[in-house]
């Protein structure tokens, strides 16, 4: 018990929502994405630094996913959705941003929810949320590891030599996930470590 308590307590996971970015979709339409950057010495993640880019509405798809999978549980809410939302407004911007991160905090305590592969498919590939859902259910011709560990650091603005040291060393580690297909479904400022236990079990 004292081993495994140990091995606990020497885990962790930090996450970090920063560095918005505008998109001008066409005439009309623009949205705002975020960089989601991952760092961690967990079994559960098959890479150990991560980094990808997500809009608020792929968070919405996120978290219905999981209930999804997880009708019981009781997850974090998402910051509201506000009809007059300004992507020029800095304080809205910024407030949705800390949201993003609050919520993906509480998500990565969670060792039921580490077991669902779309999570890991969130924060650790580039592929869009349709297929997402194809991989997680075993629809597509790659898994969901080959999915996470095809996925390329974009060119981040959180890159500082001894993250991207530890990208390179870490990242491609196989042995530490087991993730295939599924059926069931320095570092900025605010970087949050968090303690994780060693109970998760990927989904295959």
């Amino acid at each position: 018990m004292d081993m495994i308590e140990s091995r606990m307590k020497q885990e962790f996971v930090s996450v970090w929502v920063h560095d918005p970015q505008f998109h001008k979709d066409n005439f009309w339409q623009a949205h705002i994405d975020f960089e989601i950057g991952l760092n961690t010495n967990s079994m559960c993640f098959r890479k150990k630094s991560s980094c990808v880019r997500r809009r608020y509405s792929e968070f919405v798809w996120l978290r219905q996913r999981l209930l999804d999978n997880a009708l019981l549980m009781e997850l974090p809410k998402l910051p509201p959705w506000n009809p007059f939302f300004s992507l020029k407004n800095p304080h809205q911007v910024n407030q949705r941003m800390n949201g993003l991160q609050v919520f993906l905090e509480i998500v990565l305590q969670d060792p039921l929810v580490l077991s669902d592969s779309r999570l890991h498919l969130f924060l650790q590939s580039n592929l869009s949320r349709a297929k997402m859902d194809k991989c997680a259910s075993g629809l597509t011709r790659y898994s969901v590891a080959q999915a996470i560990q095809k996925h390329d650091y974009p060119n981040s603005s959180f890159l500082t030599e001894p993250c991207k040291a530890n990208y390179e060393s870490d990242c491609e580690s196989t042995a530490s996930s087991g993730l295939g297909h599924s059926h069931d479904s320095g570092v900025p400022k605010n970087e949050s470590p968090l303690p994780f236990g060693s109970s998760c079990e990927n989904t295959h």
